[in-house]
Formats: C-alpha cells, structure tokens, sequence
C-alpha cells in the first residue's frame, strides 16, 4: 500500500550517516544557551530574562538564511490582543521547508481602573499597540521551539544538554 508507514527500528535510530551527524550538529548549535549579554531584563516579571525580538530575527537570518510569518489567527480576548502564527524557516543542510507554530497575547491598554472587559475604557490607539506586540511574541514564542539559542529554556529549572550529539565527521566505521 502507497499509505503504509514505516517505523523506524532502533538500529535505525542508532545508527549513524553523514545526514544525521549534520543534523546533530545542527541541533546542537540550536540548542547552546545564548550568551548572557543577549538576555535583556524583563520589564514587568521580576528576575526573569528574555532574548528580544531583534536578536531573534538575527539569528533567524544568521542560522536558517531564509524565513518567513504566516498569521493564522488574530483576535481580542477580554483585553487581550491575541495573535498565532506560522515561523517558516528553510533547513540550511538540505533545503527543506521546517514550521513551528507560536501564539501570543498582549494586554490592550485602557483607562486606569477600568475592568478587563470595559471596552467603553479602551485607550484610542490600544488595540493598535497591542497587535503588533502580540505578533512579536508569538514569533518568539515559535522561534524557541527551534532550540535554546532562541530562549526555549529560558526560566527552566531543568536542562538538558545537547553537546554530546555533536561529531566533527564520520568514519566508515561509524556507518553500519
């Protein structure tokens, strides 16, 4: 049958081509915590620290040369601005398309006092500010999911160390 799914035995997982040392290099970079001169304190939660948007959308560029937003969904919730996204990125090893999908929210500013969904408060421009500012989280939201340089493990207390997937080359040996 043209539908039917192979599954991976663990002498496939295991073993090893010049492909997967790639990718596990690869994966390995995407997961190196970033430097602590890129994390910058955050505003309104005490303590903890955040890569900001510009530095996410360098290393977008740096690492996958190629990437792009789809906005699947925007919306108001309470006094929310929400946004989900789609983060397109191309595979700098062989070419192919990788997508993660990321959502974020950003409060919309009203007149001090006024209830969540008061909406007779709303500041003129509040939706205006908080849209954009939605979508940027969302972005970054999506980009972590591509590893530890873009924040995944930002404010976890568990983390796991990637470093002895990487291979500097494979021998004929290591192919089996």
């Amino acid at each position: 049958m043209a539908n039917e799914i192979t599954i991976p035995t663990i002498t496939d997982l295991v073993n090893e081509t010049e492909s997967t040392v790639k990718m596990n290099n690869l994966m390995v970079l995407l997961n190196q915590n970033p430097p602590n001169e890129w994390l910058v304190s955050h505003p309104m939660i005490n303590g903890y620290r955040y890569i900001p948007i510009e530095r996410v959308e360098w290393l977008l560029s740096r690492i996958f040369k190629k990437w792009w937003v789809e906005i699947l969904d925007s919306k108001i919730v309470a006094n929310s601005a929400v946004v989900t996204v789609r983060l397109f990125v191309i595979n700098p090893l062989d070419g192919t398309e990788w997508h993660n999908d990321g959502i974020g929210c950003a409060p919309i500013q009203t007149d001090k006092g006024a209830g969540a969904t008061d909406f007779n408060k709303v500041k003129s421009d509040g939706v205006t500010k908080a849209m954009p500012s939605a979508e940027t989280y969302a972005i970054k939201d999506a980009a972590d999911k591509f590893g530890k340089i873009f924040g995944k493990d930002s404010g976890r207390k568990t983390n796991i160390n990637y470093n002895n997937l990487i291979k500097e080359s494979i021998t004929k040996k290591d192919l089996v």
